[in-house]
């Protein structure tokens, strides 16, 4: 391996040059963190000594204040509590962890682990906090203006505008691109150029399957003279199986899909990887998406079919019962099991769903409105606990006793049904016939114990005359017949009981999935500073009002409100939900939304670059019945996702960041794609699809102690979705190429760029063996085939003349040359930029 780098620089070079990360994520994050995580920590743990509404003292103890951001910066008589970015020397955390005796807050009770962590993680993001001088909250009526409210752009109606007029007619391959070019014309940029073909078809492939084209896929597209030459491109990748798993990935991220539970308990989800078979299915499938979101709210819900007459297996769910395996979005998110207050762990969980279904579907932080009014948004603590009692209706755990274990719906599959029909059939005859043993050998105790009764000798001729022409058994059984019956008797029967047991031990296990179901309906009080230790009024189950009307027809006393609530958020009239999708569905093609914030359509978030064309789509989307794969083709057969990434000063200077999309974003390749594409290309990408991610250990048990690996193995060549997602564990490949945090709902992947990355690029057994396998495939042709080949398979295209130069000039010069120099020439290749980024 030591001429390895040589071979990486000189490779290197004649690929495009190393790419700036981008820039830091916007601020909006790290306030939401401390909205959901933060604050309502302080409040209920630090307020009582460290406010200016202090409950112990008449002034805060140590003269520390943390109710306003600047107080806490300052700090009390012992200096700064907080220094931004620096965990170590930040006093706060100092405190808490309990290090120093003479300094320990909160001074009865350590915070748990969890607790800890969060305030460790808020500091090291550089300690993010809103708050402008207020006190502490204090419990009162809400002041929020829903007049003002709902003058908010994601608050108002979507309206189906016309797409504006244009000077360039020609450039406009689809209504989309009048809404891009005019504002490109406004701005003074020129028509863009449009991107040629192999690089049309290699962005589409790895936009809509997550692989890169093959040769043969290249040419025949280059030879398609026809007008729909790239309509039938898309429609081939649509028709793809592995188009579910690229989009069901992009899905996976928003609803924090897991194999494991993390935090404090990391027991495995083991029947999670039905719901992420249920979302591929889906996508395949272009299942209507309020279909889809209803599902995965109420499933459960909806009614039922008989189970499926058994037939053979299929990596798909049968459809029977998707709808309760859908219901796993909501039961998927981490959990302290181990909290002791099984109250607070029931808010939390109930907390960590209403986040999640706000920020999935709506693009609201909800969850901000836990302990208090929205900050940023129009949201009340009332419409928080309004949809919280309807969570609370919802059985998400078996029980909150000692571990926790979450609810679970039967699923079983048809050869369960057959497993278990043969099962109990097997029990019913070998109950059959121990019933008949038992009453054989009873009839032949009777007979033996009547047999050897004899006349009294006191009695009459008359009377044994009499006692002749009774019945001829006069002798009951005894007590417990079977002490009696005979050896053989005894043994055939010990024989069959022993059957029954070892049958009954023998009994299938029916599959299941995660999931939830109904409890009882309950309406919630308002937790005042977030702590059901202190109550509140009594909130009816509803939605919150900046989107509805205090009128709203109430939820049935005998529901949870779950189906209501998918109906609410799938309706027409409500206007967050087509813009959210039709907005992700963009940012997932282009790298980023209209709305640049994905998941945050509040005050918080971003406005639309392009609201009408926001608006235009949203309005496409629902009218052609919710259609993914329809969007799909409206967004790719515009000019505007045809366009060039090819770099022009002048364009770059009139538009920068690109907000206009004066021309392609060059994107680098997700984890997933990136350890997709590389066994791909070298022929080791096994396509099985479905089935578990975890095998070696079973539902709800331990995974690792936080201390020691799991044993978690991904030496296996199937697609990246099928590989396990272990909280506190993430898999190292996944982890240093910007794997999103499966704990939260993510709809926006960051891109960093850092050192580890090369260094995983250059000594990964995964990368070293997929080049291994390339070269083979080249390694007894001549030099320029074996260099166009390998260059067309990797990177779509054939090797330029100097490319073909530079390989063979460092094939001459090598000194002991082996067969392990045309993998090191592969492994250069794969780990190029010009691999790693689509343009």
């Amino acid at each position: 391996m030591q001429r390895l780098f040589p071979i990486l620089l000189i490779l290197l070079a004649a690929c495009p040059s190393t790419l700036a990360a981008e820039p830091d994520e916007p601020d909006a994050k790290g306030i939401a963190f401390f909205e959901k995580h933060i604050r309502p920590l302080l409040v209920d743990k630090c307020y009582q000594c460290h406010s200016a509404d202090t409950s112990i003292t008449k002034k805060p103890k140590g003269g520390l204040r943390l109710d306003t951001r600047d107080a806490a910066l300052l700090g009390g008589d012992s200096g700064p509590s907080l220094v931004p970015g620096k965990v170590d020397e930040s006093l706060i955390i100092k405190a808490v962890r309990y290090t120093d005796s003479d300094l320990r807050m909160p001074p009865k009770t350590k915070l748990t682990d969890a607790e800890i962590r969060l305030l460790e993680e808020w500091v090291k993001m550089g300690a993010p906090d809103p708050r402008d001088g207020e006190a502490a909250p204090v419990a009162k009526a809400t002041t929020i203006d829903l007049d003002q409210g709902r003058k908010h752009w994601a608050f108002q109606a979507v309206r189906d505008s016309l797409p504006p007029q244009v000077r360039d007619q020609a450039w406009s391959a689809s209504p989309i691109d009048h809404f891009i070019l005019a504002k490109l014309e406004e701005a003074g940029v020129a028509s863009p150029r449009l991107a040629d073909k192999r690089t049309l078809i290699r962005r589409a492939t790895f936009d809509l399957i997550g692989l890169p084209p093959t040769p043969a896929q290249i040419e025949a597209f280059l030879a398609d003279d026809s007008a729909d030459a790239f309509a039938k491109v898309i429609d081939r990748l649509l028709a793809s199986p592995r188009y579910g798993e690229r989009w069901g990935r992009h899905w996976l991220d928003v609803a924090r899909y897991a194999d494991s539970n993390g935090l404090d308990e990391n027991v495995a989800h083991g029947n999670a990887w039905r719901y992420r078979d249920y979302v591929i299915a889906s996508f395949n499938d272009d299942k209507p998406f309020d279909q889809f979101i209803t599902q995965q709210i109420a499933g459960d819900l909806l009614s039922t079919q008989s189970p499926p007459t058994p037939v053979g297996g299929s990596a798909k769910p049968q459809a029977a019962y998707e709808p309760l395996i859908a219901t796993a979005f909501l039961s998927l998110g981490p959990k302290v099991l181990a909290e002791v207050d099984k109250t607070k762990m029931e808010m939390d969980i109930i907390d960590e769903q209403i986040d999640t279904t706000g920020r999935a579907f709506l693009a609201m932080t909800i969850g901000c409105a836990r302990c208090h009014d929205h900050k940023f948004d129009p949201i009340s603590t009332r419409d928080y606990y309004a949809l919280a009692g309807i969570f609370k209706s919802t059985k998400t755990m078996e029980s909150f006793v000692t571990i926790a274990k979450w609810w679970e719906n039967a699923t079983p599959s048809a050869e369960d049904l057959k497993r278990k029909g043969e099962h109990d059939a097997k029990l019913a005859a070998t109950k059959a016939t121990i019933a008949a043993r038992v009453e054989k050998a009873n009839a032949d105790l009777l007979a033996k114990l009547n047999a050897a009764v004899k006349p009294n000798e006191t009695e009459t001729p008359a009377d044994v005359n009499a006692a002749s022409k009774s019945p001829a058994i006069a002798v009951k059984l005894p007590e417990k017949p079977e002490t009696q019956y005979d050896d053989a008797a005894k043994a055939d029967l010990k024989k069959l009981r022993d059957e029954l047991t070892a049958t009954e031990k023998a009994a299938p296990v029916m599959s299941a999935a995660m999931g939830v179901t109904e409890g009882k309906p309950v309406d919630v009080a308002v937790h005042i500073r977030g702590s059901h230790l202190s109550l509140g009024d009594v909130v009816p189950r509803r939605f919150p009002l900046v989107l509805t009307t205090a009128t709203q027809e109430p939820i049935a006393k005998n529901h949870s409100g779950r189906l209501e609530l998918a109906k609410w958020i799938t309706s027409k009239d409500n206007p967050l939900t087509a813009r959210v999708i039709v907005n992700r569905v963009w940012h997932w093609h282009f790298g980023r939304g209209l709305v640049r914030t994905p998941d945050n359509f509040g005050k918080l978030g971003e406005t639309p670059t392009h609201p009408a064309l926001l608006d235009w789509l949203a309005s496409r989307f629902v009218e052609e019945g919710w259609s993914i794969k329809a969007l799909h083709r409206r967004i790719m057969l515009s000019s505007t996702y045809r366009m060039s990434s090819e770099h022009d000063a002048k364009v770059t200077q009139l538009d920068p960041e690109n907000r206009l999309y004066s021309r392609a974003p060059i994107r680098r390749l997700e984890a997933e794609a990136i350890r997709d594409a590389m066994l791909f290309v070298s022929g080791r990408l096994d396509t099985t699809m479905g089935g578990p991610a975890i095998t070696h250990v079973k539902n709800r048990e331990f995974l690792f102690d936080h201390t020691s690996k799991d044993g978690t193995t991904y030496d296996n060549t199937r697609r990246s979705v099928y590989q396990p997602v272990v909280r506190n564990h993430l898999y190292d490949f996944f982890e240093l190429f910007d794997f999103p945090d499966s704990a939260v709902s993510q709809g926006d992947r960051p891109t960093t760029t850092v050192a580890p990355q090369a260094l995983l690029a250059m000594n990964s057994p995964l990368i070293w063996e997929s080049a291994g396998k390339l070269a083979k495939k080249f390694e007894d042709g001549k030099l320029k085939e074996f260099v166009n080949e390998l260059y067309m398979a990797a990177l779509g295209r054939p090797a330029t003349g100097e490319e073909v130069t530079r390989i063979a000039a460092l094939m001459e010069s090598a000194t002991n040359a082996n067969d392990r120099l045309l993998q090191r020439i592969c492994q250069a290749i794969l780990v190029s930029n010009e691999f790693m980024y689509i343009r």
